[in-house]
C-alpha cells in the first residue's frame, strides 16, 4: 500500500505552487473518459428516443450538441479544481483581462453566440439546403463558432455562425421537403398557345424527380417584343440538385417543341433611317 500511496503522490509537473502527481492526472483522465461515456449514452439514447417519438435528425443533433458543450464545461470546471486551481478565483482575478480578450476577439464571440442561437433555435437543421448570397449550400454540421456546408459543385465550405444569423438566409427547406419551381421559355406568335401549353406541362412531368402531377402547371405571362412568353411550374423534392433538374427538362421541351415546329424566336428590331442628306442636294440643285 505504501508502495501504491508514494507512486500516486509522485510529482510529474510543478508551476510555483501547483503540483500534479500522478493521481492528479489519474484524476484528469478518469474525469476525461467519464465525461465520454456520458456523452456517449446521452447520444445512443437521444438518437433511439428520435425514431419512437418522430424528432427529426436537425433537432436531435442541435439538442445533442448545446448537451456536449454544457458536460465539457462541466468537465472542464472538475479538472482545473482537481489541479487546485479555484475556478471562482480564476474568473474574479482575470475579469479585466478577459474584458480586453472580449474586444480582441469580438468577432468570434459573436460567432459563437450566433452558434448558440442557431443550435437552441433550430431554425438552421442539418441537410437543410440554404441559399447564402446566391450559393446553394447544404448544411452538413453546425458547430460552436463555424458551419460546415456542401456547395453544388461538393465542394465543403467553413461559414461563420454570425454570417448566417445576421445576413438573409433562404431556407429552401424550413417548410417543406418540397418546393416549386419554375422554368421561363419563349415561343413564336404563330405557335399554337394550347399545344405549347400541353407540350411544358407533359415535360415537366416526364422527368423522375418532379412530384405532383396536379400542380404541374404551365402559364401564359405575357406578350414579349418578340414571343410569347410561358413559365411551367412544378415541385421537386431534389432541392440541392434543382439545376440539374431544370436542365433536363429544358432538354425535353427543346426535343419536343423541334418534333412539333414550335420555334424559339431571336430577339427581333426594325430599324429605320432616315436620311436628310439626299433632301439637301435636292434643294441646293433647285437654288442653283
Amino acid at each position: 500500500m505504501e508502495t501504491i500511496k508514494e507512486f500516486l503522490e509522485f510529482e510529474l509537473i510543478s508551476i510555483g505552487e501547483y503540483k500534479i502527481r500522478v493521481y492528479t492526472a489519474v484524476t484528469i483522465l478518469i474525469i476525461f473518459l467519464i465525461t465520454k461515456i456520458i456523452l456517449w449514452l446521452i447520444k445512443k439514447t437521444l438518437f433511439r428516443k428520435r425514431k419512437f417519438k418522430k424528432l427529426d435528425k436537425g433537432s436531435a443533433y442541435a439538442l445533442f450538441q448545446i448537451i456536449r458543450y454544457i458536460i465539457w464545461v462541466i468537465a472542464l470546471g472538475f479538472i482545473l479544481e482537481s489541479i487546485g486551481i479555484r475556478v471562482t478565483v480564476l474568473i474574479a482575478g482575470s475579469a479585466a483581462l478577459l474584458v480586453g480578450i472580449g474586444l480582441g476577439l469580438q468577432q468570434t464571440f459573436n460567432d459563437v453566440v450566433s452558434g448558440i442561437i442557431l443550435l437552441s433555435e433550430q431554425s438552421i437543421k442539418i441537410d437543410d439546403v440554404l441559399e447564402i448570397d446566391g450559393d446553394m449550400v447544404k448544411i452538413q454540421s453546425i458547430g460552436l463558432r463555424t458551419s460546415k456546408a456542401l456547395n453544388t459543385d461538393d465542394i465543403s465550405i467553413i461559414i461563420p455562425n454570425s454570417l448566417i444569423t445576421t445576413n438573409k438566409v433562404i431556407n429552401w427547406s424550413h417548410q417543406a421537403k418540397k418546393t416549386r419551381f419554375r422554368i421561363d421559355v419563349g415561343v413564336s406568335y404563330s405557335s399554337d398557345v394550347d399545344l405549347v401549353i400541353k407540350i411544358l406541362e407533359e415535360s415537366a412531368f416526364e422527368h423522375p424527380e418532379i412530384s405532383d402531377r396536379d400542380l404541374t402547371e404551365a402559364r401564359l405571362v405575357n406578350f414579349g417584343n418578340s414571343s410569347l412568353d410561358f413559365q411551367v411550374l412544378f415541385f421537386s423534392k431534389n432541392i440541392f440538385r434543382i439545376n440539374k433538374v431544370k436542365s433536363d427538362i429544358r432538354r425535353i421541351i427543346n426535343k419536343k417543341f423541334a418534333q412539333n415546329n414550335i420555334t424559339i424566336p431571336f430577339p427581333q428590331m426594325d430599324l429605320h433611317l432616315k436620311s436628310n442628306y439626299t433632301d439637301s442636294l435636292k434643294k441646293k440643285k433647285n437654288i442653283e
